[in-house]
């Protein structure tokens, strides 16, 4: 028996192999989050054992006692701290995100203006440039401003990519949209905030998603900005634990879980929606 959606025919082997195909890459791309779940919980001398770091022997939440423990203290500094300067740079960059690279692009692709196409041109040059490339000079730009929270967010507030994919999202609503509120006495703000927000959460949440995990798993400027332990987010200290003599690896991987876990948790908060803005910026871009 097979069926046919589309003018395709998919006969049970063929779904069989296709299930299977999916199943394997799944798998290969989960093999470096499983190990290091696994080796989370086993003893140090146990983690770096070739293929049988993936046997789930000795198991415990050891490492992960030892790593609040050992960042307990004024001296190493608080994991709960590092962990709150983290979500604290994240929610500021994402919700600042949200609004400037929001508005730009409804400016972009909503209202007429001279100089728009240009502007927009501008925009996606911006996203063929690494943040790297311009680290030093920003870093000798606010050389004085070093060990700050502001600092450390306000590069990644405006975003290139992430104009345009809201840029992407807005052009795809109709445009009797606005006019009907237009006709209600609706100015540019009322129709952006009242109308074009409430029907853009996939887009929103997409856009949210990608700019925490870049975000929070920022390394380079941090590095480059901070020198006080009392800001020092989490990626950065985690980077610290590691350096420390002898390593480690069972409480590394351990630190390296709890650093997963807030991005699995929004992810899995915003899935539906940020598989609906991926797929309508893919099909109506």
């Amino acid at each position: 028996m097979s069926t046919n959606t589309g003018g395709l025919t998919h006969t049970p082997l063929r779904r069989f192999l296709d299930y299977a195909v999916l199943s394997v890459l799944a798998l290969v791309f989960a093999l470096p989050a499983i190990y290091l779940f696994i080796g989370s919980l086993k003893p140090s001398d146990e983690v770096l054992n070739g293929l049988s770091g993936f046997l789930p022997t000795h198991l415990s939440f050891d490492n992960y006692t030892a790593v609040l423990d050992s960042l307990n203290s004024d001296s190493t500094g608080y994991f709960w701290q590092f962990l709150g300067i983290s979500v604290l740079l994240a929610f500021v960059v994402v919700t600042g995100g949200l609004f400037v690279n929001s508005m730009a692009a409804y400016g972009l692709s909503r209202l007429k203006w001279r100089g728009q196409g240009a502007v927009f041109t501008l925009v996606l040059l911006l996203m063929l440039i690494p943040f790297e490339s311009v680290a030093v000079p920003l870093f000798y730009m606010f050389n004085d401003q070093r060990n700050t929270l502001f600092i450390l967010a306000l590069p990644f507030i405006a975003n290139a990519f992430s104009v345009y994919q809201f840029h992407t999202f807005f052009r795809s609503i109709p445009p009797s949209i606005e006019e009907a509120a237009r006709l209600d006495g609706a100015g540019p703000w009322r129709t952006f905030f009242a109308i074009i927000v409430p029907m853009s959460k996939p887009a929103f949440a997409s856009v949210a998603i990608l700019t925490f995990l870049t975000q929070w798993g920022s390394f380079l400027w941090p590095v480059l900005m901070v020198s006080d332990p009392s800001v020092r987010p989490l990626p950065l200290e985690m980077s610290v634990f590691q350096g420390q003599q002898p390593p480690d690896w069972g409480q590394t991987l351990a630190f390296g879980v709890l650093l997963v876990l807030p991005v699995l948790i929004v992810f899995i908060f915003f899935q539906r929606w940020f598989v609906q803005g991926v797929a309508s910026s893919a099909v109506k871009g």
